[in-house]
């Protein structure tokens, strides 16, 4: 099983009373501490923040888009730079996507067929032709510890049939992807679609399980659905999934969401939601969200959350916060992503620490709900 050697999970707890579990990845950038938050770079990239200053929030590992650097600057530049991690520097482990979501959700489709995707560019409309071969060469050539089989995401709102027949394409484009991968020091991992029909879901997961990856990701997940339909797919398709295997359920960012998934035993996760509100003068703290453009920072001359050490915290203040988000500021979206992707990292590590000290439940019991972390104080 080719990529199996770049990947060793060991879990250390589990929780007694849930399916929530502590373990660490071990990769060929470095070690992960898992359940995880992984910040998007999409196009090579965090959003708003260095390298340097991504560490410094607690970030070990960080997910890049193979569709979108397939097309700028290409993959073949990146493999002449030494690789994804040289190109961005970024030092830490790296996941890249299959390109596949991207495919369906951004592109002006062509085609699909049983060897692949035939799609218009959402940049310059070339066409452009990826199979699962194409997809696992463009992210052997980016050279990421984890990399994803390609699959197909059909819409949630996709008819049963059509939903159907992507879970077999899946099933057959993850065998192929499996067949194209060329490098030890890469672990792939395979993808159950199925959309919120339960049986399609247990259907995919025998079908990717089989093949005997070393890792699994539920996908088709946040993309429109419900809450409850999310949490239902997710609670459905988990305990079907290798114990001994880290599961990752993609795209998945809320708060919320995040702590209810680690409970279903989730151990990665990935989304622009820290960046994006970040972006948009919406910050992450244990009472709630606060809207940086809201006159009522005018004259708050404290920080946004006062026992955050991030570095916004430490030096300025919701005042001039404000300010700059008013002013349409650079640095206001850079200070905001490095306070969010801090109160993200610091999230993972409280649930860390309850699931180490037995007291997950508790900490589930005691979350306010929202966004709201009051509870977060505590541990």
């Amino acid at each position: 099983m080719l990529g199996a050697t770049a990947l060793e999970f060991t879990l250390t707890h589990e929780d007694a009373g849930s399916s929530a579990r502590c373990g660490v990845l071990n990769l060929p950038h470095g070690a992960v501490e898992t359940p995880v938050f992984m910040p998007v770079g999409t196009q090579g990239t965090v959003k708003a923040a260095t390298p340097r200053d991504l560490a410094d929030t607690g970030a070990t590992m960080i997910l890049a888009n193979t569709y979108h650097l397939a097309l700028r600057p290409g993959a073949d530049i990146i493999e002449d730079a030494g690789g994804l991690h040289r190109f961005m520097g970024w030092s830490g482990p790296i996941l890249t996507d299959s390109g596949g979501f991207q495919v369906f959700s951004l592109a002006s489709l062509n085609k699909i067929t049983a060897d692949g995707v035939s799609f218009r560019s959402h940049i310059d409309g070339e066409m452009i032709h990826l199979s699962p071969e194409r997809s696992i060469e463009i992210q052997n050539a980016l050279g990421a510890d984890v990399i994803m089989a390609f699959d197909e995401c059909a819409p949630h709102t996709a008819s049963r049939k059509a939903v159907e027949d992507s879970v077999e394409r899946t099933a057959r484009w993850a065998e192929r992807s499996l067949a194209a991968h060329g490098r030890d020091d890469q672990a792939l991992f395979g993808i159950v679609q199925g959309g919120l029909h339960d049986d399609l879901r247990r259907r995919a997961a025998s079908q990717i399980t089989a093949l005997d990856f070393p890792g699994y990701a539920v996908g088709g997940v946040s993309v429109g659905e419900t809450p409850e339909e999310m949490r239902r797919v997710v609670a459905t398709v988990n305990p079907l999934l290798p114990r001994d295997r880290p599961r990752y359920v993609m795209g998945v960012g809320r708060p919320s969401d995040i702590v209810d998934m680690v409970g279903a035993g989730v151990d990665l996760f990935d989304c622009v939601l820290p960046t994006r509100h970040a972006r948009n003068a919406s910050l992450f703290t244990r009472d709630g969200l606060l809207s940086m453009r809201n006159k009522a920072y005018a004259r708050d001359f404290v920080p946004v959350e006062a026992d955050c050490g991030c570095y916004t915290c430490r030096n300025f203040t919701r005042a001039y916060l404000r300010h700059l988000y008013t002013r349409e500021e650079m640095l206001a979206g850079i200070l905001g992503t490095l306070h969010n992707l801090t109160f993200f990292q610091r999230l993972l590590e409280v649930l860390r620490r309850a699931i180490r000290k037995g007291r997950f439940q508790e900490f589930r019991e005691g979350f306010v709900g929202g966004d709201s972390f009051e509870i977060l104080s505590r541990f």
